[in-house]
C-alpha cells in the first residue's frame, strides 16, 4: 500500500506571508502609477506651452523675413518706398508702426493671388476682434501687394498674436538704437538692424510668471543706390 505523507509537513503560505505579499505589491504598483501619471502630466504641460508659444513663434518668423527682405528706398525696384518706424501716442499699451517696403511678396504657383514681389507691410497693435474679453491688443499685419496702386484699397490683414501688452521696434543707425525713424523726412536708408519688443500680457493664457519680454535682433542687409552716374574714362595712346 502507498503510504500517504503527513498533512501537517506540507510547506504552505501562511496568512501573513500573502497579507505581506500583498502590501509590497500595492507599494509597487503605487509607485508605477505615480510615475506614469506624472509623465502624463508633463506631457500635457510641455505640449501646452508648445501651443502658447507657437503663435509667438510663428509671428517672429514671418516678421524677420519681412526685415531680412527688406527693400532700401532708392535702389533697382521701382516700387521701392518708405521706410518708418514711429511710436505711437494715448492709451496705456505702449505701442509702435513700422512701416516698409520688402521682397518677401513671393506668391506661390497654387496662389490665385495676383501681385508683385515686392509689397508694402505695416505692423501695429489694435483691439482684438472679441472686444473686452480678451486682455491686450493683437499684432496686425497689413498687407498692400499692389505698390503702385491708387489710395483706397484694402489691404489684407494678418492677426499674428494676440494678448500683446506693448510693441516696440527701435532701428541702429551703427551707433545708436533710434525709436524714430522716417525715410521721408531725414533717414536717406534703412537701419543697420532693427530690434523688436513684445510683451505679453500678464493675464494671457501664457505663463505669467516670465515677464520678461520677447527680444529679437534682425540684421537688415541691403544694397543702396546713389543717384551718381559712375563714368569710366577712356585713354587712348598714340604710336610712333
Amino acid at each position: 500500500m502507498r503510504k500517504i505523507g503527513n498533512p501537517e509537513t506540507r510547506s504552505a503560505f501562511t496568512l501573513m506571508e500573502v497579507m505581506l505579499a500583498m502590501a509590497v505589491s500595492a507599494i509597487v504598483l503605487a509607485g508605477i502609477g505615480g510615475v506614469f501619471y506624472s509623465a502624463l502630466r508633463l506631457r500635457e504641460r510641455t505640449v501646452s506651452m508648445l501651443d502658447q508659444t507657437m503663435p509667438m513663434h510663428q509671428a517672429l518668423t514671418v516678421l524677420r523675413r519681412d526685415l531680412r527682405g527688406a527693400v532700401p528706398p532708392t535702389g533697382t525696384y521701382g516700387l521701392a518706398g518708405d521706410f518708418k518706424v514711429e511710436p505711437l501716442g494715448g492709451g496705456l499699451v505702449q505701442s509702435f508702426r513700422l512701416q516698409c517696403f520688402t521682397s518677401s511678396g513671393v506668391i506661390s504657383d497654387n496662389d490665385n493671388a495676383i501681385g508683385a514681389d515686392v509689397q508694402e507691410v505695416i505692423y501695429e497693435l489694435r483691439d482684438p476682434i472679441a472686444g473686452g474679453v480678451n486682455s491686450g491688443k493683437d499684432l496686425v499685419r497689413s498687407i498692400n501687394r499692389n505698390p503702385l496702386g491708387t489710395a483706397g484699397l484694402n489691404p489684407d490683414e494678418q492677426r499674428l498674436l494676440g494678448h500683446v501688452e506693448s510693441l516696440e521696434f527701435a532701428g541702429y543707425d551703427g551707433a545708436n538704437w533710434r525709436e524714430m525713424w522716417d525715410r521721408s523726412l531725414s533717414d536717406t536708408n534703412l537701419p543697420s538692424a532693427l530690434r523688436v519688443r513684445i510683451q505679453i500680457s500678464g493675464d494671457s493664457n501664457m505663463d505669467g510668471r516670465n515677464r520678461q519680454p520677447y527680444e529679437m535682433v534682425v540684421p537688415v542687409v541691403s544694397v543702396s543706390r546713389t543717384n551718381q552716374t559712375q563714368t569710366t574714362t577712356t585713354t587712348t595712346g598714340g604710336g610712333a
